[in-house]
């Protein structure tokens, strides 16, 4: 798990926009309605964002380093591309993210609700998943590589495609899985969650389930 240690910071200018492949090192954006900013290509080192409204931004291919992400909401933020590494998101409410093709390394995603997820072909390196709630989160086609769901709702998940080497899914506390089940292959389950999972995996496999 990461370990985010932020120096002193300088607020952020709540009268300047985000610009295209800005460069922003040690500064604290807090309580700021970034809704509709485009600041793709952008660099984020040593910062925070906190209670930021970040509707419809475009982040895409933005990086974001040794920084803390906390109360950000807002429906339809685009970050595809990006890569976040050494981050923290806290408490995070957000719906329809685009993160297809993110790179996430030591990233903690603590608390909050993120719906409908789009993480296709994203590539995740020592990702934990912790007391958060996933709804129809799309996995597909990417890569997860010790990542673990620690007492995370899994809410029609969909890991079509997907690759996966040490995930851990024990300590999810909802595990509902509506694609992909045979790309668990790599992952670890517990004896409960496997009752739970019998019937999508005998459907894969093309086995008939009926009583006598």
């Amino acid at each position: 798990m990461p370990e985010v240690r932020l120096p002193p910071l300088e607020p952020f200018d709540d009268g300047a926009r985000l610009e295209a492949d800005g460069d922003y090192d040690g500064l604290e954006f807090r309580g700021l309605d970034l809704s509709g900013q485009a600041a793709p290509g952008a660099r984020f080192l040593d910062c925070a964002l906190r209670d930021c409204a970040l509707d419809e931004a475009e982040l895409t291919n933005a990086r974001f380093i040794d920084s803390v992400l906390d109360g950000v909401r807002g429906v339809g933020a685009d970050l595809g591309g990006a890569s976040l590494r050494d981050v923290e998101i806290r408490q995070a409410r957000l719906g329809g993210a685009q993160l297809h093709g993110v790179v996430l390394e030591r990233v903690l995603f603590s608390g909050g609700k993120i719906d409908y997820p789009n993480l296709r072909k994203a590539r995740l390196r020592d990702v934990v998943f912790e007391g958060c709630v996933l709804v129809e989160p799309d996995f597909a086609g990417a890569v997860l590589e010790r990542v673990e769901f620690r007492d995370c709702a899994l809410r029609q998940a969909d890991f079509s495609g997907a690759r996966m080497t040490d995930v851990d899914l024990r300590a999810a506390v909802e595990l509902h899985i509506a694609r992909g089940v045979d790309r668990l292959a790599g992952a670890v389950i517990s004896p409960a969650q496997l009752v739970e999972l019998a019937g999508a995996f005998a459907a894969q496999i093309g086995v008939r389930v009926e009583g006598p």
